[in-house]
């Protein structure tokens, strides 16, 4: 028994590592359920099992795992999957466009509006970074998480529900562009990059479009098993090649979900009167890539956060600078947010309000900041702040917001 301790605590070990990666799936099937019976963000708690992995492994002696490699690129693939996860989300008809403009505007003024703000508290307090780079910092900071918004409201009434959704929806894929745009513009500097980035935006719609017909062309009437895992392969392809040839790539994974998502209008050509009068069999494609999407972002978001907990410095989070930033950006988020929100939605504006956390992209795009760029006076410790604390702030106001429903739904039966 005790050969069997030792030679199974070996974190080298393939089979233990088999174990323990099959370990983490299952308990982040555990935090989804709790999840949603106590509305704690299962981010939380992955998070926190990454720390306490670390832990365990300094304590084994394994204290010099290199785990940014994996990061990034769980990274790059958790990024496309996220947008194509949003846009398959964002069914455009017409009774939804109200809330489609509200949630769009609102989400466009709190991230320019946020991205400035946080962007001079980081020149203001941390000193030695120029505001353009103080800027590119901010703008991660500034963005709603969908994946951890998405599946923490549905206890919310549906037209809330629905804002939250298109709102985090729009905040990740507004904050994404305006993040490379950025990029774009500090490297090249002035109007060119403005020109630049039009014109790459503009390539980028044109292949966007082409490239949707034609794989729905293709894979509409493409029989077997494997044509789903086929599409997604075809889709990292020209999400590679868009980025080496300098595009938007994340554009063309938007298009292509947002094509999806409202099949029946966009791909009307493919609609026959043979296919009317049967199933269609893009919808068929629709409903499996949906599934397939939600069950591989479900899995990289999971390794993601266990591996990003296993990255932390918690030396950092007593640090009283960190501690202070972090509080003066949670601030300033929240007051944008307020002010943002007042003007469309008036007194009701709760819970919205609060349902504001940082978590995915946000991380995901501190680790896709250029190296040229990358400054050691900014601590990673104000990122986690900003990400646990917000998600508390949600986790409370929906706990409120739940209680506050069921006590004035007893009120009216008891009224009856």
């Amino acid at each position: 028994m005790s050969f069997f301790l030792a030679s199974g605590l070996d974190i080298s070990n393939a089979y233990v590592q088999l174990i323990v990666a099959s370990l983490i799936l299952v308990l982040s099937h555990f935090f989804n359920i709790i999840s949603k019976k106590t509305n704690i963000p299962s981010v939380l708690l992955l998070i926190g099992t990454g720390i306490l992995l670390k832990l365990a492994a300094d304590a084994m002696g394994f204290d010099d795992l290199d785990l940014y490699g994996v990061l990034e690129l769980l990274g790059i693939v958790g990024l496309i999957m996220i947008v194509l996860e949003a846009a398959l989300d964002l069914e455009i008809t017409q009774e939804k466009l109200p809330v489609i403009y509200q949630s769009l505007a609102i989400a466009f003024i709190c991230l320019m509006a946020s991205s400035f703000g946080i962007g001079y508290i980081i020149y203001y307090f941390i000193g030695g970074i120029g505001f353009g780079t103080s800027l590119l910092y901010a703008i991660p900071l500034s963005i709603m998480s969908s994946a951890i918004i998405i599946p923490s409201v549905s206890s919310l009434l549906q037209s809330k529900k629905e804002f939250m959704i298109y709102e985090s929806a729009f905040s990740d894929i507004l904050g994404i562009m305006f993040f490379y745009f950025i990029i774009s513009f500090l490297e090249s500097g002035g109007r060119s990059a403005f020109m630049e980035f039009i014109a790459s935006l503009f390539l980028t719609v044109i292949i966007s479009v082409l490239a949707s017909y034609a794989l729905m062309y293709v894979f509409k009437d493409m029989k077997g098993h494997t044509r789903l895992f086929l599409l997604i392969a075809i889709l990292l392809i020209l999400y590679g090649v868009g980025k080496l040839l300098h595009l938007s790539p994340l554009l063309i994974i938007l298009i292509f979900g947002l094509a999806l998502a409202n099949h029946e209008f966009v791909f009307k050509v493919f609609r026959t009167d043979a296919v009317k009068r049967k199933d269609d069999p893009i919808n068929n494609i629709v409903k499996d890539f949906h599934l397939i999407t939600l069950e591989t972002a479900f899995v990289v978001r999971t390794y993601f956060f266990v591996i990003f907990g296993m990255t932390i410095a918690l030396a950092s989070l007593v640090n009283l600078q960190v501690a202070f930033v972090s509080a003066a950006i949670l601030i300033a988020m929240y007051l944008i947010r307020f002010f943002s929100l007042f003007p469309f939605l008036k007194n009701n504006i709760l819970p919205e309000l609060w349902i504001a956390p940082r978590g995915l992209i946000t991380i995901l795009l501190f680790f896709a900041i250029p190296t040229q760029f990358v400054t050691e006076r900014f601590d990673n410790g104000i990122l986690l702040y900003v990400i646990l604390v917000s998600s508390l702030i949600m986790t409370f106001a929906l706990i409120a917001n739940k209680s506050v429903a069921g006590n004035e739904e007893s009120t009216n039966s008891s009224g009856h």
